[in-house]
């Protein structure tokens, strides 16, 4: 397997506003945006420390029409789409839109866990996507998953990316909290979902932030709710759970208030 295997590699915003999407995230997390120079669709690049980390596009007719909310996608890098998409399938998953080609960029299929959690497969035409650190403020930081059943996700996912498990995190009685590993790095978390939590499974995603207090007020001011904390999380950062104007639910982190 190459290192980019297992890797989330992209994230995308689908969304009902575009503009107004790109204002927000621009002044909340504090990213760059540029037009991608794609002729066939509008689509925007968000661009930390002058990398890209994130799109942004409109949601399509077909989501609209079944009232799929806005929401952010995690694309997730693979050898080899098909053989991925195959394999997810004979675990369990569901492949919802076949391996497809993006011209010029690579190839890509959507894709659910066991339990519903969406994400996609993706392999880029020039191998390893452009990186930067993990931490470093625009990048996200924390993949998250509330899955629908931790017991039987995490094998999932670790035959699928060959994650390995980092430590255990005891949660009383919503369970434990169990840290992934990606090439010996945590790189996220994931626990089964809490009984009282309205939303299906799904993957969350934990944007980098400078100060954490700052980028509340900021989301606040353009019309985004803040629907759980800051709070102090083990390691010493604080995190906000939040949702767009539009609807589409994030997170920001950072090491200080």
């Amino acid at each position: 397997m190459s290192m980019t295997h297992g890797k989330f590699v992209w994230y995308e915003l689908m969304t009902t506003d575009m503009k107004a999407a790109e204002a927000f995230y621009t002044d909340v997390v504090g990213w760059t945006s540029t037009d991608s120079g794609n002729t066939d669709m509008d689509y925007t690049l968000f661009l930390a420390e002058g990398v890209r980390v994130a799109g942004l596009m409109t949601m399509p007719a077909e989501a609209l029409k079944m009232n799929v909310p806005p929401a952010w996608l995690g694309y997730i890098g693979v050898d080899d789409v098909d053989a991925s998409a195959k394999k997810l399938a004979e675990l369990g998953g569901t492949v919802h839109r076949a391996p497809d080609d993006i011209p010029g960029i690579g190839r890509f299929a959507i894709v659910t866990d066991p339990h519903g959690a969406a994400f996609a497969l993706f392999r880029g035409n020039d191998g390893d996507m452009p990186d930067i650190a993990q931490q470093a403020n625009g990048n996200i930081g924390w993949h998250e998953l509330m899955a629908g059943d931790l017991a039987t996700e995490y094998p999932f996912y670790e035959k699928l990316f060959g994650w390995t498990k980092d430590q255990t995190m005891p949660m009383g009685e919503m369970g434990d909290y169990q840290l992934f590993a990606h090439a010996g790095v945590p790189i996220g978390g994931m626990m089964t979902k809490p009984a009282n939590m309205p939303a299906p499974p799904h993957w969350g995603f934990y944007f980098n932030v400078e100060a954490l207090d700052a980028a509340t007020g900021r989301a606040e001011a353009r019309g985004g709710k803040i629907l759980n904390g800051p709070m102090e999380v083990p390691g010493g950062a604080w995190v906000v759970n939040c949702v767009d104007p539009q609807g589409a639910h994030f997170n920001l982190v950072s090491m200080k208030r």
